[in-house]
């Protein structure tokens, strides 16, 4: 069985992160030990930063694009 990361939660409002196999649902909260339940989280993923998909790539290109297309026009208007 993979043991993957999984985030839980007390009913005191710890939150922990524990690896763990996919079918446990409750552990013991590290912080008071409480019964902790398993939340549904975000995945953890990554995104190429040249294929558009990453946000902060795309938006550094199109301000370099929109800089270099200024001083394009600045220069043929001179």
């Amino acid at each position: 069985m993979a043991i993957r990361r999984f985030d839980f939660t007390c009913p005191n409002g710890h939150t922990n992160e524990y690896w763990v196999n996919h079918d446990v649902t409750t552990t013991e909260c590290s912080e008071c030990e409480a019964v902790a339940t398993r939340q549904i989280s975000l995945p953890a993923f990554d995104l190429d930063p040249f294929s558009g998909d990453f946000y902060g790539a795309s938006r550094k290109w199109e301000k370099n694009r929109e800089q270099k297309l200024k001083q394009e026009r600045k220069a043929n208007s001179q």
